[in-house]
């Protein structure tokens, strides 16, 4: 589907997006994080793979991109419903070459419209937005997300540790053990144990068995030997799921149950994670984090040695107001 934008120079056309894109696609996003100096935050072709087969996104709708005469593309843009059809998400990605032809604004508002089509499906009275996060360093990105009636509304981190030498051997909390993580034995226990971490967390649902399953044993990152499971006894008292991605170690999400914080163990975890990574060769490690996450992570991870990397920002637009999933 081809599609001329009114405001979009003429050499260049929108049309959505087709599997066969997908290697210049995750070509055109590292591009883009490498002129905004972090290029830890792009993804694979792999990983963009798994992210397209999410249940419940449809490339032909929920993806627009931008490209010249000779095919070359040089914007991009997703689109997902987050929860509810009344949480939505979009990511937009503009070449730094290409800034300033209407790319940024005609996929912005691509993704709008999209999102519009979402809001009869919404409970009646929910209230409906959409959001978008992109790297704070982007003066074009803050003008336009403004100019399209989006207010910044979240900071985040991506923090990042560089070991000089392996870390000093962990003290764990008395009464805890790691296991090896055993997914048939495991999974659903983890799964539970990762919703009831995060409940805490701005922006966070809980993710059904099927979801859970798909962004983390899917990805082709996952490792279970990764994997930092806590125990005490026959319960799971907090984890740290661990892989690699573009070349470093990633800490991607790291929880304590309640029950269990305030007593060393996101701490033992991370420095745990931190000796792992350098084993395998890997002494940099890094993980992102709300900037102003309640439950006091970004104090742990700084405590731990680790400093703010890149920063980023989440933009958000009213599309029709209501009471809150929370």
């Amino acid at each position: 589907m081809m599609n001329k934008e009114p405001h979009l120079d003429s050499s260049l056309s929108l049309r959505t997006v087709r599997w066969t894109d997908i290697n210049a696609v995750a070509q055109l996003i590292y591009d883009v994080c490498e002129a905004d100096g972090d290029t830890s935050v792009a993804i694979t072709p792999d990983e963009l793979k798994n992210e397209w087969e999410t249940a419940g996104f449809n490339l032909e709708t929920d993806a627009f991109l931008i490209e010249t005469k000779d095919g070359r593309i040089v914007g991009f843009e997703e689109f997902f419903n987050e929860k509810a059809h009344a949480e939505l998400q979009t990511d937009g990605y503009v070449h730094p070459d290409f800034k300033g032809l209407g790319v940024g604004t005609s996929l912005l508002r691509k993704a709008g419209e999209r999102a519009l089509a979402e809001i009869p499906l919404a409970e009646p009275d929910l209230r409906v937005f959409i959001r978008s996060t992109m790297d704070n360093k982007d003066v074009e990105g803050h003008a336009l997300h403004q100019a399209e009636g989006y207010s910044s509304i979240r900071y985040h981190w991506r923090m990042e540790i560089k070991l000089p030498e392996a870390p000093p051997a962990v003290t764990w909390p008395e009464g805890i053990e790691l296991r090896p993580f055993v997914k048939d034995e495991h999974a659903i226990a983890v799964w539970q144990a990762n919703n009831e971490a995060f409940r805490d967390h701005w922006g966070s649902h809980d993710a059904s068995y099927e979801e859970f399953v798909h962004s983390r044993f899917d990805d082709p990152e996952f490792d279970p030997s990764l994997w930092v499971i806590a125990w005490d006894g026959d319960e799971i008292a907090g984890f740290s799921l661990n892989r690699f991605r573009m070349g470093i170690g990633w800490v991607r999400s790291l929880g304590v149950r309640r029950p269990w914080r305030k007593k060393g163990l996101g701490l033992a975890m991370l420095q745990h994670s931190f000796g792992e990574f350098y084993r395998r060769g890997n002494p940099t490690v890094g993980l992102g984090v709300d900037a102003s996450n309640p439950t006091g992570a970004t104090r742990l991870y700084q405590r731990a040695g680790m400093y703010i990397a890149s920063e980023f920002v989440t933009y958000e637009k009213e599309l029709r107001p209501g009471r809150n999933l929370e």
